[in-house]
């Protein structure tokens, strides 16, 4: 499970399709998004669960993202201190 919530091609499926589902005539997760924004007013347990069940993937997206950038950062911070070891060598 782990490889697959680290896996781009997944999440990006995954909010394509249950993210996005049913399409027509707005995606469905964006209409619970504006049912909530405008008070959730007459939201029962089944709008909320669903509300979560549509949005799970775009919340993997967007901590897959902050999971590489944050990769990235500590990949350039050790680059950066190997750097610096190397020209006090020198």
């Amino acid at each position: 499970m782990k490889r697959a919530i680290n896996n781009w091609k997944f999440v990006i499926i995954a909010c394509l399709t249950l993210g996005l589902a049913p399409y027509i005539p707005e995606p469905h997760f964006l209409g619970k998004v504006r049912w909530v924004m405008g008070g959730g007013v007459g939201m029962k347990f089944m709008d909320w669960f669903d509300l979560i069940y549509h949005g799970l993937p775009w919340f993997l997206l967007v901590r897959l993202i902050f999971v590489k950038i944050k990769e990235a950062a500590a990949k350039r911070r050790v680059q950066a201190i190997s750097e610096e070891g190397l020209a006090e060598k020198s």
